[in-house]
Order: structure tokens, then C-alpha cells, then sequence
């Protein structure tokens, strides 16, 4: 992994997992390792992890993030707590996630954390609405907000495609709770300009974050547009 880095000439890199239940530490441990290896040889790259849930396992978190160079510990909740049944596996919950990220931030305030959610799963603006809070809630600090879109036949079926004007609405709704920073837009991903949404919430030359809120916000171009609107006439 770090040869690989280390040939990239990156300034913000993104390490994702897949989830590892079977083992003890949920590969807590090797995540760890690979950060550090990176970190070793490329002292000023920015790191953000996008873990797993680590099977709600705190003191596999704890292991992970002690003393860790990590700049930005990142785990998804997915959808909203309602839904959860019908979009995660069973083993795997909101509540579990925002314990996850709560205690992140508890033993390291100094990282920055994230969380992304996902629209179109069958849920309402409400819920949307009431998942940021507890998001917030969690002091997680960037959230990311897109639209779900199905991989295949076999997978879940798209319940809907909120106006494109809706994701300002819960961007707004998002810095008005106290997020640090937003990428919200159909298109955007848990890393959607990940390095971006990072350097502009965060000064890194004395290691606080910036006053005010960085919003990334759905970008007005057609090709945007024509991806909806081949995607829209699909739903039934």
C-alpha cells in the first residue's frame, strides 16, 4: 500500500476497508500498520480512514487510533436509523455507528470525523432532518450527503430522487447545526473531494479548525443533469 501511495504524488489520500468481522480486532490492527507505514514515508500526506464499524468494538478503536497520524477517522451510517433493517446488515446499526464515531472523537478530539448519508433508501425529509441532529450530536464534524444509487437489479431498489434543490436545503440544515464542513449534491460520494472538503475545514499549520463552514454543494453542470435525467424515468 505505501509503494503504491508513495507513488502517487498525493497530497490527501483516502484508505478504505472492507469489513473484517471475522477477525478478533476487525482488522483494527492492520489498518493501523498501513497508516503508519504511510505516514513513515510520506510524513506530510493527509490520511483519512473510511473504517468499518469495527463490529462495535471500542477497544479495537481505541488500539487504532492511539498515538495514530491519522488526520480524519471517517465511518459511514449509511441511511437513517428507521431503515436500517431494510439497507444494512443486521449486525450493523445508526446507533452502533454514532457510537463509533462519538468515541472517536472522545479519545481524539484532535482528529477530524465524518460520516455520510444516504438519500433515495425509502426514508423522508424528516428522518433526514432528525439523523443530522444525532449526527451532530456525536460531534462528528463533515458529513457528506448523496444519492443512492442501486449497483444492480439484484440489489435495492432506488426509492426515489429528491430535487436537486433539496440538497441545499439539508446542507443548510447541516452548517446550521454546527458541521465544520458539507458536500452535498445527487452525485457526491462518503469521499467526494475528500482532500478539498479536509483543507478547507481545517488549518493544518496550528491544528484547529477554520471559523465558519465549508459547503460543497450540487455543481450546476450538464452532465449532472443528464445523468438524473436518464436515471428519473427508471424509478416506477
Amino acid at each position: 500500500l505505501a509503494d503504491a501511495v508513495e507513488s502517487m504524488n498525493l497530497r490527501h489520500l483516502v484508505i478504505t476497508v472492507v469489513n473484517r468481522d471475522d477477525l478478533p480486532d476487525s482488522g483494527a490492527a492492520h489498518y493501523k500498520a498501513c497508516i503508519d507505514e504511510v505516514h513513515s514515508r510520506l510524513p506530510n500526506l493527509t490520511i483519512e480512514l473510511l473504517c468499518s464499524d469495527l463490529a462495535g468494538d471500542l477497544s479495537a478503536l481505541e488500539m487504532l487510533l492511539e498515538n495514530s497520524p491519522l488526520n480524519v477517522f471517517a465511518h459511514n451510517v449509511e441511511c437513517v436509523p428507521e431503515l436500517d433493517h431494510k439497507v444494512r446488515d443486521h449486525r450493523a446499526s445508526f446507533s452502533q455507528s454514532i457510537e463509533i464515531l462519538k468515541h472517536a472523537k472522545l479519545i481524539r478530539p484532535d482528529i477530524i470525523t465524518k460520516t455520510s448519508l444516504m438519500v433515495g433508501v425509502g426514508e423522508t425529509d424528516e428522518q433526514i432532518s432528525e439523523s443530522l441532529k444525532l449526527i451532530r450530536e456525536a460531534n462528528v464534524d463533515l458529513i457528506t450527503i448523496g444519492q443512492y444509487l442501486a449497483p444492480s437489479e439484484k440489489h435495492l431498489k432506488i426509492d426515489r430522487f429528491p430535487k436537486p434543490e433539496m440538497y441545499d436545503v439539508w446542507a443548510q440544515e447541516a452548517i446550521d447545526l454546527g458541521f465544520s464542513g458539507v458536500a452535498s449534491g445527487p452525485l457526491v460520494r462518503s469521499s467526494y473531494k475528500a482532500g478539498l472538503l479536509y483543507r478547507k475545514t481545517y488549518d493544518s499549520s496550528n491544528d484547529e479548525v477554520l471559523p465558519g463552514a465549508y459547503v460543497m454543494v450540487r455543481e450546476e453542470n450538464s452532465t449532472m443533469r443528464d445523468t438524473l435525467n436518464r436515471l428519473q424515468p427508471e424509478v416506477k
